[in-house]
């Protein structure tokens, strides 16, 4: 689950994690208010997205006065903001963080998040704050300092002093930094987060380190625990469709093809979009149905799959382990058999009582194309697209 950056910092604070003050603002009268109560003479305006890269849309403006306040709220406030993780169709901005303008004298990076080749956390720093870490990764290496934090007893203080020396931080600077550091990690930790990025981290004139942005995403299979960070759930920043199938208990990723995908297990659906992929096609979703492939689940698949108006034929890939390869054509038929299928459909079920399946499916009287193998499948599917 993704937060809004002022729903990160809130959650910073309770850890003693230091970073600027502001407040959430959703109307332009709010923006000024919020200014007002700052005080100061420089303030920010911060457009609030689940996605990055907010600057270089004209999301993040500096204004001077309380005017430029009011005047940079009422046109980021609605607008439709574009950046590099939106795509191009954006993301309507109807939130404001107005903060405090602070006084930078160095901008860092920090970032932790699970390493699952090591199953470690891993705090990674770079000198490199406020550009990509992707980018830094991909054109210099060599400036992200890294160290792996054992779990059974955490980021331990020299883990956090060696990474304030790679950082060249000195006096106060260093203090300050490994404290943050420290607590960084505590609140990662403390609440099942899967990513804590600080970028950038910045060092202020007097010596002060301090979160200038942050994101936050937590493990799903997690909240259950944090009650307090659920409530934090912004569904007008999802996709409507992933908002109905988690109600189903359906793993949903709506993507831009037009080959709908009903699929059992996480990794035979990431196969099966590649082997589409291969045969020329595109696929329109991810969709894990889980190992009960039933009447009831497969029926909840379909509507989901043909709300998107972009599908324009559906391969159901299923893998009898679990569940029987008869029962699931059983629970594909009655589906069919209840809901309006204006689109082809190609099945391939392997496994237990595939053959019994087979029976059931060709003597069912419905339209389906019948495919042995997965790559089968996806010619299949992608030559009834092509005509």
């Amino acid at each position: 689950m993704k937060i809004h950056e002022y729903q990160a910092k809130e959650i910073l604070r309770k850890y003693n994690v230091a970073v600027p003050n502001g407040y959430m603002a959703t109307t332009v009268k709010q923006a000024v208010k919020a200014a007002e109560k700052l005080g100061g003479k420089v303030w920010v305006v911060k457009a609030q997205i689940h996605a990055g890269g907010r600057g270089k849309g004209g999301g993040v403006k500096v204004a001077k006065t309380l005017k430029q306040v009011e005047k940079y709220a009422s046109e980021i406030l609605g607008m439709t903001l574009v950046t590099h993780q939106t795509g191009p169709e954006g993301k309507v901005v109807k939130r404001l963080l107005i903060e405090e303008g602070v006084n930078i004298d160095r901008e860092l990076y920090v970032g932790i998040t699970l390493d699952r080749a090591q199953s470690r956390n891993v705090v990674m720093a770079s000198t490199e704050g406020g550009v990509e870490i992707e980018k830094v990764a991909a054109e210099s290496p060599e400036k992200i300092l890294k160290s792996s934090v054992d779990p059974a007893v955490g980021m331990q203080a020299y883990q956090a002093r060696e990474l304030a020396f790679g950082l060249g931080l000195e006096g106060d600077q260093f203090k300050n930094a490994v404290k943050f550091f420290l607590s960084l990690y505590k609140a990662y930790e403390s609440t099942d987060a899967s990513i804590a990025e600080i970028n950038p981290l910045v060092v202020t004139k007097d010596g002060k380190v301090i979160a200038l942005d942050a994101k936050m995403n937590f493990d799903d299979n997690a909240l259950y625990r944090h009650k307090d960070i659920l409530e934090y759930r912004d569904l007008s920043e999802e996709e409507q469709l992933e908002i109905e199938a988690s109600k189903y208990n359906l793993n949903y990723i709506k993507l831009d093809g037009n080959v709908g995908c009903m699929v059992n297990g996480a990794g035979l659906a990431m196969a099966t979009m590649d082997i589409i992929k291969l045969a020329g096609g595109d696929p329109a979703n991810f969709l894990d149905v889980g190992g009960g492939a039933n009447k009831e689940t497969v029926a909840n698949g379909f509507k989901i799959i043909l709300s998107d108006e972009n599908v324009k034929a559906i391969l159901i890939n299923i893998f009898g382990g679990i569940v029987r390869c008869d029962r699931v054509a059983q629970g594909v038929i009655d589906a069919v058999n209840e809901i309006n299928i204006t689109v082809p459909v190609v099945i391939r079920l392997d496994g237990t009582n595939k053959e019994e399946a087979a029976v059931l499916l060709e003597n069912s009287g419905l339209n389906f194309e019948v495919a042995k193998t997965l790559k089968d499948a996806a010619e299949k599917v992608t030559s009834i697209l092509k005509g």
